[in-house]
């Protein structure tokens, strides 16, 4: 995979590619390099930010806007599978490196372009980031508290997704390839991605003709779904409809044993409907317990209810460390780097993270001599030219 991608959304994808094997070869601008770089908190003057999406990778210093650069390229890309790039739509044509370009150098090439908006529509030249996203694409609008202004996720779900959806395109274009034997290229829209993870949302205006409103933490449809106070701290609780007999227990655990046969809260649907009378109930009543007790109490029913967990506590949580979740990666600066882990758990060919992020071409005079055969003096002609 050459990946042209910076910051984000392209680098997720290459990261989880990278994991289950592929060979990512991230190209880098000589001199500066993936602006991700430049992001902290730093570690030793390393961005940690570029460390945890990059690790796994190698890195190629090519000057693309050189005519030596482009075709040093583009004989990269005859050796290639799969290209990825995250620029304004038009950027890699400007630079003569298109998606029809590059077909012609290697018909079978997979070509991944992720941008805001597509390559297509009257918003297709536009620049966007993830705030930008998230708040055209819906999900901000339904995010906070009712009656309370919009509110960004605390991840950066415009370009995740997108990263995420960017893989299994790739993976898909990939498996039709060993078919047809001819490549294609995978136009991905971070907006479009917005719109198909909130499609529970869409669902739900399509039926009814209501837009989705801000709820906080709980469920559009299912109560109680959602977060509780307790004597310390917070609880998640989460039952839906359907599963016999948690509705009576979850009645007796709380102490209100009138509420099992009330008709207003027969089903997940009519208790979201009468929540107004039901919350304060229930807020009440799980005030009276700590997180723990609840946490034993509820488990002990085979109720869905989880602590609300701050990042620390995840990373030494006893079901994050049985799954491996948590791992380390040699840096050749840093010595071991803690990294998250993949979490697909293959049984066969598990998904590994062997390499720490790369340095700022560390592994350019390598790969032209592995991949095009160059000879040192070649190498060093292109070095001192400023092309790698």
């Amino acid at each position: 995979i050459l990946d042209l991608s910076r910051v984000l959304s392209g680098p997720f994808a290459t990261m989880i590619l990278s994991a289950l094997g592929a060979e990512v070869i991230k190209i880098d601008r000589p001199g500066s390099g993936d602006l991700a770089r430049g992001n902290g908190p730093f570690i030793d003057g390393e961005s940690s930010y570029f460390m945890s999406i990059n690790r796994g990778k190698k890195c190629l210093t090519i000057d693309l806007q050189t005519e030596r650069g482009r075709q040093v390229f583009l004989k990269l890309v005859k050796k290639a599978d799969v290209v990825v790039e995250n620029f304004v739509p038009g950027t890699m044509k400007r630079l003569g490196l298109d998606y029809d370009v590059i077909k012609e150098h290697n018909p079978a090439i997979i070509y991944a372009a992720i941008s805001g908006f597509g390559q297509t529509g009257p918003r297709a030249q536009a620049p966007a980031l993830d705030i930008v996203i998230q708040a055209m694409g819906g999900m901000m609008s339904i995010t906070g508290e009712p009656g309370g202004p919009p509110v960004k996720p605390g991840a950066s779900l415009g370009d995740i997704t997108a990263g995420l959806f960017t893989t299994a395109g790739i993976l898909a274009a990939l498996f039709e390839r060993g078919k047809s034997g001819r490549g294609q290229m995978l136009d991905i829209s971070m907006l479009d991605c917005q719109m198909a993870v909130l499609e529970n949302a869409f669902a739900r205006y399509f039926a009814t003709g209501t837009v989705p409103q801000r709820i906080g933490n709980r469920h559009a449809v299912f109560t109680p779904f959602q977060t509780f106070e307790t004597k310390d701290g917070y609880i998640a609780i989460a039952m839906v409809g359907g599963v016999r007999n948690q509705w009576p227990l979850f009645c007796s655990a709380i102490g209100h044993l009138e509420m099992m046969d009330d008709e207003r809260y027969q089903t997940g649907e009519l208790r979201t409907q009468h929540y107004a009378e039901l919350e304060p109930v229930l807020n009440r009543e799980l005030k009276t317990k700590t997180t723990g007790e609840w946490l034993k109490e509820l488990s002990e029913l085979d109720i869905p209810c989880g602590p609300i967990n701050n990042i620390a506590q995840v990373a030494s949580e006893p079901q994050t460390l049985a799954r491996g979740m948590i791992t380390e990666v040699s840096h050749k600066k840093l010595g071991k780097v803690k990294v998250v882990n993949s979490p697909i758990k293959l049984s066969r060919t598990p998904a590994q993270v062997e390499r720490a992020a790369p340095a700022l071409g560390q592994d350019s005079r390598a790969l032209l001599a592995e991949l095009l055969e160059m000879s040192q003096g070649e190498i060093d002609d292109l070095s001192k030219s400023g092309v790698i």
